[in-house]
């Protein structure tokens, strides 16, 4: 058997998102969970009574409502669930206005930076509101050749906040390969960037 490679503290156990929604499940339903094994066996076997329950937990912001909880839970594929309820991803990221990190990242040329969930909404609405002075509305396609960096976030969510489908692939894709995807999406706005590094090395991404 394979020794135990680390453990978490009971304070951060309970400080977990994990432990206040098992708690959560606890209080409603009048149970005793005290481990996670028993809260996935409950939520496996209770599918109307977990997806309800995870929906209030995250507080999901709708604009219309759900009519039912699961739709054909027996099929699978084929199930569906929440039908009816129409819902913005981009809102609902960006529901939080704090000075709570909302993104973290770290660069392979060692830089670091943070954006605050204030600053990651301000960011999101000075992209999207040039993006509609571009014209951009629902329905319309939005792409990125762009790196995992702060900048590939900020414009997924500008799109999708005005209801455009967002696409994306890395610049160390093919040619052949981001044609092949983009081609298919026939987007009116290209976010990209000119270049990223790849094993500590500057790669240029301008030429393709």
């Amino acid at each position: 058997m394979s020794r135990l490679m680390w453990q978490p503290s009971p304070d951060r156990i309970q400080a977990s998102n994990m432990y206040a929604f098992m708690k959560r499940v606890n209080e409603t339903y009048h149970y005793d969970f005290t481990f996670y094994p028993e809260l996935w066996e409950w939520s496996v076997n209770h599918l109307d009574q977990f997806w309800q329950m995870a929906w209030d937990f995250l507080d999901i912001v709708a604009t219309t409502p759900y009519e039912t909880i699961i739709e054909h839970p027996d099929k699978m594929p084929g199930a569906k669930f929440f039908p009816g309820a129409r819902l913005n991803f981009a809102q609902n990221l960006l529901k939080h206005r704090t000075e709570t990190p909302a993104l973290i990242f770290r660069g392979e040329n060692v830089t670091k930076r943070t954006l605050t969930y204030a600053q990651l909404y301000h960011q999101v609405a000075q992209t999207a509101s040039a993006l509609k002075k571009m014209g951009i509305q629902k329905g319309d396609r939005v792409v990125g050749f762009v790196p995992n960096m702060p900048e590939s976030v900020i414009a997924m969510l500008a799109a999708t906040s005005l209801g455009a489908v967002w696409s994306s692939c890395s610049p160390d894709f093919g040619i052949k390969g981001v044609l092949d995807r983009f081609g298919q999406t026939r987007p009116s706005v290209l976010f990209t960037a000119d270049g990223y590094f790849f094993k500590g090395q500057p790669q240029n991404s301008l030429d393709k």
